[in-house]
């Protein structure tokens, strides 16, 4: 081969090695958006604490938002969605899910934020033959839900990210069934511009946000508004709330000293206001990561509806939930990585004790649950656990059954086992 031979066939290998540098770089770039709705019903509807009637209102405080937080790493797409309701199930997700083009529909994780003073978004047989659901607002939602998914995408724009977990201080939730049996750990990823300017704060955290409760007459995000908007005035951008493992019963502490319940809209300010500094406090000194990975893991697991209770609400809804003959119902999990995160979404209320091992046996630096997300199937129970106290009663008639749980677990452990581990912070 001639000198110059030589010389092109270098220029040549150089050249092709600055386009796979070029290209790994651009699928390197992480991007992400978040946009939101508002979805207060307006004239004002009835609000849902659970299975039955709903609950008349005379009033609102705060503002009821779905919120769209979209996120892509090379051909990779992913959105996280909150909405302000009791439970947001599949039946509703998958209608945003096939009218949303530019994100696949197993990347589009939909969950509850699980207020008790938003209308009814399962539609539940209110015991007189019909159902307190409206289904034009719920259409509304949907549509809402699409636009602002829709809004985040075409608002992509390269990003970094900030992930933290610490304990979260203060008067902010316990155990009704048993004080201290919660995970007081606060989960925090902050999503920060080029020029490290946070613009959008996910916090997960496990706690039932019911202060006011839907007999107030009072429809509201309770304490998740007042959460968001003391993340906007410190700083941490858009606020977005994932629920965790809160089943049985882990609560709002708005106890008085004499044991009364304080159900105000001062204590939702409280409440939300401190958990949103405690999760800026705990995210303030976490290190930047500037091209996290991130990918996106499916699975469908099934579930026997043994619930008498359940399986008339699927029967009854006007929503019409998928059944089948031999009363079993199917939802989609979630896995996904995200820089050194791994997120499990878990399709009800687990329980404290399911979170807490599901958490030692993930494989990130920081591991999310979010609740209530993909569908929300009533309480998560083990065996053991399943009618074993009168505590357990009222959540045991509303699970789906006492093989839920170790299905569950079961299922989120081979996901966990097969999916590569996320990438540490001792990179």
């Amino acid at each position: 081969m001639t000198p110059s031979t030589w010389k092109r066939s270098l220029t040549l290998v150089a050249a092709c090695f600055v386009g796979l540098a070029q290209g790994d770089l651009s699928a390197a770039i992480f991007k992400a958006s978040i946009a939101t709705r508002v979805v207060t019903p307006n004239p004002l509807l009835p609000v849902s604490g659970g299975v039955g009637p709903s609950h008349a209102v005379s009033t609102k405080k705060g503002e009821l938002t779905v919120r769209a937080l979209v996120m892509e790493s090379g051909e990779t797409r992913a959105a996280i969605i909150s909405t302000d309701f009791l439970g947001f199930p599949a039946v509703l997700g998958d209608r945003i899910r096939n009218a949303t083009t530019t994100i696949p529909k197993n990347s589009i994780l939909i969950g509850a934020t699980h207020t008790h003073s938003a209308p009814d978004a399962y539609g539940f047989p209110d015991g007189k033959g019909g159902f307190s659901a409206d289904l034009k607002y719920l259409d509304e939602v949907v549509n809402q839900t699409v636009d602002a998914i829709d809004e985040a995408v075409q608002s992509l724009e390269p990003s970094k990210i900030k992930i933290a977990t610490g304990e979260a201080k203060g008067k902010i939730a316990f155990n009704y069934y048993a004080e201290h049996l919660y995970d007081p750990r606060c989960d925090v990823i902050q999503f920060l511009s080029d020029q490290n300017i946070p613009f959008a704060t996910l916090v997960n955290y496990a706690v039932h946000p019911e202060v006011l409760g839907p007999s107030a007459g009072i429809i509201s995000p309770d304490l998740v508004g007042p959460l968001y908007d003391q993340i906007k005035a410190k700083g941490g951008g858009t606020g977005i709330f994932m629920n965790g493992a809160q089943g049985g019963m882990v609560t709002a502490d708005n106890r008085n000293d004499d044991g009364s319940d304080s159900r105000t809209w001062n204590e939702c300010v409280r409440i939300g206001s401190l958990l949103a500094n405690e999760a800026l406090r705990i995210v303030s000194s976490a290190p930047i990561q500037n091209a996290p990975s991130l990918s996106v893991h499916a699975e469908r697991v099934s579930f026997p509806v043994e619930s008498d209770l359940l399986w008339q609400v699927m029967k009854l809804s006007p929503l019409n939930y998928s059944q089948s003959e031999e009363r079993s119902i199917a939802t989609t999990v979630n896995l996904i990585n995200l820089g050194t995160a791994q997120i499990l979404t878990i399709p009800g209320e687990a329980l404290p004790n399911i979170g807490y091992y599901l958490k030692r046996n993930m494989r990130g630096d920081h591991n999310l649950l979010f609740g209530l997300t993909n569908d929300a199937f009533g309480y998560i129970l083990t065996k053991v656990d399943w009618n074993s106290f009168k505590r357990y009663d009222y959540i045991s008639r509303t699970s789906l059954g006492e093989q839920t749980g170790e299905i569950f677990i079961a299922e989120a452990l081979k996901m966990i086992s097969s999916v590569p581990a996320p990438e540490s912070d001792a990179r």
